[in-house]
């Protein structure tokens, strides 16, 4: 098994990587983690290496960077061959307010991150993995979108945005590796124990921890699934929101708690 994962050093992305590690213990597991924090990657890859003896290599870089990202999958592609699976996971969430002239950057942060960075961590691996999936070789694109996606709200414009776009936009890419034979998963996750969400100040139902919750979306990708909400929950919730009329929803959102605003240098 052969893994590529962002936004590696916290969060969903380190679990996904000891979830990896951990159930392909004994496998020949090799795993690239890629993140800005260069110091939390190499501890993570001690870790990994030292508790279930896997392979890693790590790629300290901004995914907002398409040079850097072309570069860490052209060096894996050559130590290792395709990866059988990519997860874009790496993402940022904070308040924005249109109306505040200094949240135009943070606007900006956000959609480069949550969006661009998942083009900028498929494509390069996209032609090798399409070779791959000919020679009958598993071949699978995650995304990790949000339940924020669904519907906006406010206090958080700009992450809303930006999963709904992630989201409309791993649909499309769906479509379009029908013809190559490579699967392209969306996972959106409802609240998750993470420091992302460490940091918001309101009732976060069915927060899952993240070792669970990393379970859950290896057990998603591993079936395949097209487009999935963990936990099964919040799927109701969702499927409840797309429902309710703008005029309602309007009503139901308007004194909703808004995220924290925080600094996204």
């Amino acid at each position: 098994m052969k893994v590529f994962i962002t936004g590696a050093s916290s969060g969903i992305g380190e679990a996904l990587a000891h979830e990896y590690a951990k159930r392909y213990q004994g496998e020949g597991v090799i795993i690239g983690l890629v993140a800005r924090r260069a110091s939390h990657l190499q501890a993570l890859k001690d870790t990994l290496e030292r508790q279930y003896s896997a392979q890693c290599v790590i790629y300290p870089l901004d995914v907002r960077d398409a040079v850097a990202l072309t570069q860490a999958a052209s060096h894996f592609i050559t130590q290792f061959g395709a990866p059988n699976v990519v997860i874009a996971n790496a993402g940022v969430s904070s308040g924005t307010l249109t109306e505040n002239v200094e949240d135009a950057a943070a606007f900006k942060a956000v959609m480069d991150i949550n969006v661009l960075g998942l083009v900028y961590s498929f494509q390069p691996f996209i032609h090798v993995m399409r070779e791959a999936s000919g020679a009958g070789q598993p071949a699978q694109l995650v995304g990790i979108a949000s339940m924020a996606g669904v519907r906006g709200l406010p206090g958080a414009g700009a992450y809303s945005a930006s999963k709904a776009a992630a989201i409309a936009y791993l649909e499309s890419l769906r479509v379009e590796m029908l013809h190559y034979g490579i699967t392209v998963t969306t996972i959106a996750p409802g609240y998750i124990r993470t420091p992302m969400t460490a940091i918001n100040r309101y009732r976060m139902p069915f927060i899952m921890a993240a070792n669970i919750a990393a379970a859950k979306f290896v057990n998603a990708i591993e079936a395949k699934r097209r487009f999935v909400v963990i936990p099964w929950q919040m799927g109701w919730v969702a499927r409840l929101m797309r429902l309710i009329p703008p005029v309602l929803w309007d009503f139901l959102a308007r004194n909703a708690p808004h995220k924290p605003r925080i600094n996204l240098d």
